[in-house]
């Protein structure tokens, strides 16, 4: 755990992995940093990259975290609607800041879902970074956000979102230029990566999907 200070306060950078390794910043969905954060970590420490998932809800409430039961999505959604987005994506450069110094961490990306997934999508428009974005509603809606986009960014969609329609990620993939890949599961809904909340995971797409962000990470940091 380290902790990052900025105006105002200071919030939690879990760490997962040791160097030497590329490093990569993992960004919560609106459930918190918990069980499918955590997995997700466990998956990318074994594919050799040190992780660290900022607590993005810490000027709301420190370290909010719930379980993936059928009240989860309404608390989640409750605590999205205080978040004030241009406080959180500069908390967000400090965090990769923190883990860009941190012993052994060598290059350095973003990897965000669901809500992370557009915060991802904002960092990599202010920082040169290569950014990996699942599922991220806020993204159709900030396409002028791409002509500032950096480093090499990867977005990913479910066909069958029922919270981001087909049509928007249709004007995503309209707009993406050079060096922004975007992939679309025709066949996944919401969260279909979520192997922790059964509502949601779709084995097939996400099996899928990571193995495209597998090899984006792969190439850009491992090289």
């Amino acid at each position: 755990m380290r902790r990052v200070e900025r105006v105002g306060g200071a919030f939690d950078l879990t760490v997962w992995g040791e160097g030497p390794g590329p490093g990569i910043l993992l960004v919560q969905e609106i459930f918190g940093v918990g069980e499918y954060m955590e997995a997700v970590a466990e998956d990318l420490v074994g594919l050799g990259y040190v992780v660290g998932a900022p607590d993005m809800f810490w000027r709301i409430e420190p370290n909010w975290a719930v379980r993936h039961d059928e009240r989860a999505v309404e608390r989640g959604t409750a605590m999205v609607s205080r978040f004030d987005w241009d406080a959180g994506v500069e908390d967000l450069e400090a965090a990769l800041g923190c883990l860009r110094g941190l012993p052994g961490v060598g290059p350095v990306g973003v990897l965000g879902f669901c809500f992370g997934g557009t915060l991802a999508y904002l960092l990599a428009s202010r920082v040169d970074v290569p950014a990996v974005s699942f599922y991220g509603s806020g993204v159709p809606a900030r396409l002028e956000r791409m002509a500032d986009v950096r480093g090499p960014l990867q977005l990913h969609f479910g066909g069958a979102d029922p919270y981001i329609p087909r049509e928007d990620v249709a004007e995503v993939e309209r707009a993406a230029r050079d060096g922004v890949e975007v992939h679309v599961q025709e066949d996944g809904g919401h969260a279909f990566h979520n192997r922790k909340a059964p509502m949601f995971y779709q084995e097939a797409p996400a099996e899928r999907a990571w193995a495209l962000a597998e090899e984006f990470l792969g190439r850009h940091l491992q090289g």
